[in-house]
């Protein structure tokens, strides 16, 4: 019995020793100096340039890439960015695409966006033109008193006052719609540019409401 049990021992740790043996590794590696080296193991400074695994028989069953360089790091990442833009780019494009079938629906938007601003001025203006008369009826009532030798009242001196600046605050407001006005053109300029690049159509209204209309292909 006891020689059964010794050799069933030996057997299997035969096997385990054969099977150690085939599934033994090796690398192939360059050293610092350029020299091809065969161990069973790497170091630290070797692995950074690339090797190669054996098995037992000596073929190549895997190769690791050499860490990349500083320049490539770069590369990568730039590329990496390159691509983030581009998807980017691509989710605007689509919905820009969803607001406008061809540039001339976005010079239309722009241009009920423009007497949108251009209606609210033309109010500020009409009030402007109220208070004028305002102010020109109180001027004239405080030339009428200084002609007559009559102090002008603090309360007609402080109303000219208010008064005054009540059409620089609305002449403000304006100025602001106009430089909106500005913006606005710029950031729909951009809309219907991208919009002839995307759907290879010119837009053939002007950016201008009531402006000369432009032919997309002149003879």
């Amino acid at each position: 019995m006891q020689t059964v049990r010794l050799t069933t021992c030996l057997f299997l740790a035969s096997c385990l020793l054969f099977a150690s043996i085939a599934d033994a590794r090796m690398y192939r590696y360059q050293d610092s100096s350029g020299q091809m080296v065969i161990s069973n193991t790497v170091p630290q400074e070797a692995s950074t340039r690339g090797y190669e695994i054996l098995n037992s028989q000596g073929r190549v069953i895997e190769r690791v890439a050499p860490a990349p360089t500083e320049e490539e790091l770069r590369q990568r990442e730039a590329e990496k960015r390159r691509q983030q833009q581009a998807e980017e780019q691509r989710k605007q494009d689509r919905a820009l695409l969803r607001r406008y079938s061809h540039p001339d629906d976005a010079v239309r938007a722009l241009h009920r966006k423009i007497r949108e601003l251009e209606g609210l001025n033309q109010l500020k203006r009409g009030n402007i033109s109220v208070i004028e008369s305002q102010l020109d009826a109180e001027h004239s009532r405080a030339a009428n008193m200084e002609r007559s030798g009559t102090d002008i009242p603090e309360n007609m001196l402080l109303k000219i006052d208010r008064l005054e600046r009540q059409i620089e605050d609305i002449e403000a407001e304006i100025a602001a719609q106009n430089a909106e006005i500005e913006i606005l053109k710029e950031r729909y300029l951009e809309d219907i540019e991208r919009l002839e690049a995307i759907t290879e159509h010119k837009r053939t209204l002007p950016l201008e409401p009531g402006g000369p209309q432009k032919t997309s292909n002149p003879q």
